[in-house]
């Protein structure tokens, strides 16, 4: 299912609001670690599936990568990342994930950002990837952890005065779409188990190099210390593969 919630006026409102909208990557709290997960890209020609405000495009271009294209369905999105890499030569274009189509092997490294848990059909997307990647080329990605999806509320279980007690887990093995809240609006997620993710991965002809699944780090908490609670139990999964 490709839905388009971020060109609804007031959710994007709402997103813009966000620390890393508006701050960017270093107020996002897995970069610290993402960062480290990336491979060299100079001269290196890049994708990034979801790109948003263009943050990592920018990043791969400022790091010297040869060329850089960045996809995504939202047209505010795209507007967004335009706006934000001025001066800057990439190529953004506006689409689903799941219908991208480039030559083979076009890219040596292919990166995406919080955007596959909004897909359905992974394991296709990962057999594109794969297919337009060159040989021994990096895949690194970072999604919604399957702890965080497991339930459609996505919230803490609280006391009757309101503090966080912990973070409930229930029909893990469930697999499928989630109904959830956000920013004020019903958004379609899909759960998949860690064991799904990793094996679509290896099935796809990748090898897993690295996986983390980051805590905000100190700078980012002395900063943003509402986010202390992050270290509680994990938000997002990142995972470093190469093309076989």
């Amino acid at each position: 299912m490709k839905q388009n919630k971020y060109d609804d006026k007031s959710f994007f409102e709402n997103y813009g609001k966000m620390p890393r909208s508006v701050d960017g990557l270093n107020a996002a709290g897995e970069w610290y670690v993402l960062r480290e997960m990336l491979p060299e890209f100079k001269d290196r020609n890049v994708l990034d599936l979801g790109c948003g405000y263009g943050w990592h495009c920018i990043y791969a271009k400022e790091q010297g990568a040869k060329n850089v294209v960045g996809v995504d369905l939202s047209e505010k999105m795209i507007q967004k990342a335009k706006e934000n890499s001025k001066g800057l030569t990439i190529d953004y274009k506006q689409g689903a994930i799941e219908d991208i189509d480039f030559k083979p092997e076009e890219f040596d490294i292919v990166i995406s950002s919080l955007a596959f848990h909004y897909v359905k059909d992974l394991e296709t997307v990962f057999n594109k990837i794969n297919q337009y990647l060159k040989k021994g080329g990096s895949f690194v990605f970072s999604m919604e952890h399957p702890v965080f999806t497991s339930r459609p509320e996505q919230d803490w279980f609280t006391d009757t005065d309101g503090n966080r007690l912990h973070w409930p887990i229930d029909n893990y093995q469930n697999e499928g779409i989630r109904y959830t809240q956000f920013l004020g609006h019903e958004v379609i997620k899909y759960h998949r188990t860690f064991e799904t993710i990793v094996n679509t991965l290896i099935k796809a002809n990748f090898t897993v190099k690295q996986i983390s699944e980051p805590k905000p780090s100190t700078e980012i908490l002395e900063k943003y210390p509402e986010m202390i609670d992050e270290s509680r139990r994990p938000i997002f999964i990142l995972i470093s593969a190469v093309k076989n």
